[in-house]
């Protein structure tokens, strides 16, 4: 990984953003940060990361997995059936290389002045679209827009570089917590729920008709199994992928 240097950017920019940190991103909301700060670096507004849609998605929400677009504009465009007429998605479907977005040529090609009045209106009228894929052969897309200067080609080379690594690090999130999900019985989720909630080991055996001993016995297993050194530990993440509540 490296550092992507954006010296040559105005002072504006936000300075650099070191790609290194990816691998180290445990969560969705870590990936979102992390976006969000890039997208500013570059002087852009919002960004998107989604599955590519099959050819029968009506619903852009549905495929998107990390955004910081306007809730406003995405249901709008939803509400309004916009992606079955996608120019860009039909695009996004014949090529794997990143392109730049452009609103007046893409309405142009299109003849939808519909979208250009609700994509000017959030001020999303140019950036870069980077298809992408992970280990699995999933497709996806990361797209960073606003209404910032154009991208340079070396801007272009480095999201794309940083796209493929966030797509991937997403794709490994989404993956362990569904192992995780998978490897826990309902009795270790059951300890980790009343631990989370202040309960003692004593208690949680009252509570579920177990001896203190089988207690300390699913808290320790669920422990090695999140990959954690203690059940405090065990609790945060089983917290922080959805595990409970």
């Amino acid at each position: 990984m490296k550092q992507i240097d954006m010296e040559n950017m105005d002072a504006s920019g936000g300075g650099s953003v070191d790609v290194a940190e990816i691998p180290d991103l445990k969560t969705q909301f870590d990936v979102f940060r992390f976006m969000k700060r890039l997208t500013e670096n570059y002087r852009q507004r919002a960004f998107m990361v989604m599955n590519l849609p099959a050819a029968t998605a009506t619903e852009l929400a549905g495929n998107t997995i990390i955004t910081n677009w306007p809730a406003d504009l995405l249901a709008a465009f939803d509400q309004a059936k916009m992606l079955s007429g996608s120019t860009l998605l039909r695009k996004l479907r014949r090529t794997s290389a990143p392109f730049a977005y452009d609103l007046e040529q893409v309405t142009k090609a299109s003849g939808n002045a519909a979208a250009r009045v609700m994509f000017e209106r959030f001020n999303m009228v140019r950036g870069g679209y980077f298809p992408v894929h992970d280990i699995a052969g999933n497709r996806g897309v990361v797209s960073i827009i606003g209404d910032g200067p154009a991208f340079s080609k070396q801007q272009m080379m480095e999201l794309t570089y940083v796209s493929i690594h966030v797509f991937e690090r997403l794709s490994d999130i989404r993956s362990l917590d569904i192992r995780v999900n998978e490897q826990l019985s309902d009795r270790e989720l059951d300890c980790l729920n009343w631990t989370s909630a202040g309960k003692t080991s004593s208690e949680i055996a009252g509570i579920l008709g177990l001896s203190e001993h089988t207690v300390n016995h699913y808290l320790n297993r669920a422990t090695k199994k999140l990959d954690t050194v203690n059940r405090t530990q065990a609790v945060a993440k089983a917290l922080r992928v959805g595990l409970i509540k």
